[in-house]
């Protein structure tokens, strides 16, 4: 069985396992038995092992960075998704963050699961060592942006769920869930800002432009732009709570907009990835 072969079987492997993990959050919300939050964390742990092990086997079959197609960068987007949300589960002791997340990471990977699977040779503008830092950047800012969201999410629905004290214990109060929110945007800002940088100078060697407003390049000005104006309203004007919330649920929304609306719907240079 060749290297492609076994990466795509372990991609299947991987999506039941964040199946199950899900499965397990859910219960875990439902039922309120607190072993399943830990048991949902070592599946999503496992989950992930097998997830970067399917990524780095197909990699060493295509003899490149496996992230130039949709199907590789779908992979990767959800990949950088759950390693950011495995931190943020032991850096907070943060459980319940999985029940949230894993539904996100469930949807990038069905995508990724109706895109070709082919593994196909580069197109000369992406023959550069620019892709790896330009696309990696990209992915852990997607990432960071993805647990932001949940995060997000769940400090707007917190108020209906603490009227049982099992989810006063297992939300952590506003402020602490409001701080959480802000690291993961600020991560993700920092590597999106990095993600423009190396795109306009690799954009530049490539097609002889720093910026051409190509669809992608324009969403993912958007989305730093409405980022760029969360952190700048926290900072100077302590913007947080609600209003807080809501800004990190739409950027996350101009993320997904940036990936899959723009391939979509505005085809442009990027409609490889």
């Amino acid at each position: 069985m060749s290297a492609v072969s076994v990466s795509g079987t372990m991609f299947y492997i991987t999506m039941a396992l964040y199946l199950v993990a899900m499965a397990l959050y859910f219960v875990f919300f439902v039922s309120k038995k607190e072993k399943l939050s830990g048991l949902g964390g070592a599946v999503l742990l496992a989950a992930l092992a097998v997830h970067t092990l399917s990524v780095v086997l197909r990699g060493i079959a295509a003899g490149r960075m496996p992230l130039t197609n949709q199907f590789e960068f779908a992979c990767a987007f959800a990949w950088g998704i759950s390693l950011c949300c495995v931190i943020f589960i032991y850096r907070f002791k943060f459980h319940a963050l999985g029940t949230f997340v894993s539904p996100i990471i469930i949807i990038i990977m069905g995508y990724a699961a109706m895109q070709s699977m082919e593994v196909k040779n580069l197109m000369p503008a992406l023959q550069s060592n620019w892709l790896a830092l330009h696309v990696s950047t990209a992915i852990i800012a997607y990432g960071s942006f993805g647990v932001a969201f949940a995060i997000s999410l769940m400090f707007l629905f917190r108020q209906k769920m603490l009227s049982n004290p099992f989810w006063q214990k297992h939300i952590p109060e506003e402020k602490k869930l409001d701080m959480i929110s802000y690291r993961a945007v600020s991560l993700g800002f920092l590597f999106l800002t990095f993600c423009i940088i190396t795109g306009a100078i690799w954009a530049e060697q490539a097609w002889g432009s720093y910026w051409s407003w190509d669809p992608k390049e324009t969403w993912a000005l958007i989305t730093w732009i409405i980022y760029a104006i969360y952190l700048h309203q926290r900072i100077f004007n302590g913007m947080t709570g609600r209003r807080a919330a809501i800004y990190a649920a739409v950027g996350f929304v101009c993320v997904l907009f940036t990936y899959i609306g723009v391939n979509t719907l505005l085809p442009g240079v990027h409609s490889y990835a």
